[in-house]
């Protein structure tokens, strides 16, 4: 029977996160699952508690390719680390237990993780797959120097604070407009309820599948946000009249820097993210309770 490598993925920042660690490690091995930490992970835990060494690491006793499953233990920002952890050839599914605030990517609250990890060996939970966004970069001559993903947004953004950035907007291959801006939000589904939502855009259900475009800041006529296919070809370019330099970010966590004639192409992904979901939620009612919406007085719909 192949080993069952379980990815647990969380920081040593607060103690309640090392115990929760703690405590989904013992109970992996107790089933007789393989828990496995990020290197970087098991060296920040073990500082705080040896026994975390004795725990095998990512890229070391086990491939990306050989992990089962990843449960994290964290807010929105550890569940993209854990997305960019298990991207392989074949993608893990990541299972978010929610520590942190607002949490929209978490599946759980912490109360509930005993009842999580028993779920996730009994292999109880259905695999949601999610847009992801392929980024690539081009210099002034075409080349590509650079390229990534995105799972909530990938943006393009002013280097200094003091300038604006000078940008024109294509789709599929087309100009749109161009924008003298703070910068461009280019969000998937997942990504709407992050930085697209800070920056005006519309918060677009994850079962619905499109690319956001939002402008941030833009001194234009044209400035309102946009919902194209999620097969349309997005490009955002850096107009050579640019004082100073952009950079591109994604997920906050993957940046380059844009020179004045950069070109940042977006697509959708050949590979999407995958989620493991273990309660079939509305995510109306998600949205709700995460933004603590006001729906007194609803009577319920019509029968």
């Amino acid at each position: 029977m192949n080993e069952r490598n379980i990815l647990v993925v969380a920081h040593a920042g607060r103690d309640d996160t090392v115990a929760a660690a703690r405590r989904v490690i013992e109970l992996l091995r107790a089933a007789g699952a393989r828990p496995v930490l990020a290197v970087e992970d098991r060296t920040e835990l073990s500082a705080v508690d040896e026994e975390f060494s004795t725990v095998d690491a990512l890229g070391q006793e086990v491939g990306v390719d050989d992990l089962e499953l990843a449960i994290v233990l964290g807010g929105d920002g550890t569940i993209l680390r854990a997305a960019e952890l298990v991207r392989g050839t074949h993608s893990a599914p990541v299972l978010g237990i929610n520590m942190g605030h607002v949490g929209f990517l978490a599946e759980i609250e912490r109360d509930a993780m005993v009842d999580a990890v028993e779920r996730v060996i009994a292999r109880d939970y259905v695999v949601e797959e999610r847009l992801a966004l392929a980024v690539r970069v081009k210099d002034a001559l075409g080349d590509v120097v650079f390229e990534t993903w995105a799972l909530n947004e990938a943006t393009v953004e002013k280097a200094s604070r003091e300038r604006m950035i000078e940008v024109v907007v294509e789709i599929d291959g087309r100009p749109l407009s161009s924008y003298g801006c703070d910068g461009m939000v280019i969000s998937t589904p997942t990504g709407s309820t992050a930085y697209n939502f800070s920056a005006g855009g519309p918060v677009i259900w994850p079962t619905v599948e499109a690319i956001a475009v939002v402008p941030l800041s833009a001194h234009a006529l044209f400035a309102r946000p946009i919902v194209v296919s999620p097969d349309a070809s997005v490009a955002i370019e850096v107009l050579e009249r640019t004082s100073g330099t952009g950079i591109l970010w994604c997920d906050g966590r993957r940046s380059h820097e844009l020179p004045p004639g950069a070109r940042v192409v977006v697509r959708r992904s050949s590979r999407p993210v995958r989620l493991a979901r273990l309660h079939p939620t509305a995510f109306t009612d998600r949205l709700v309770r995460k933004l603590q919406l006001p729906v007194a007085g609803w009577r319920g719909a019509a029968t």
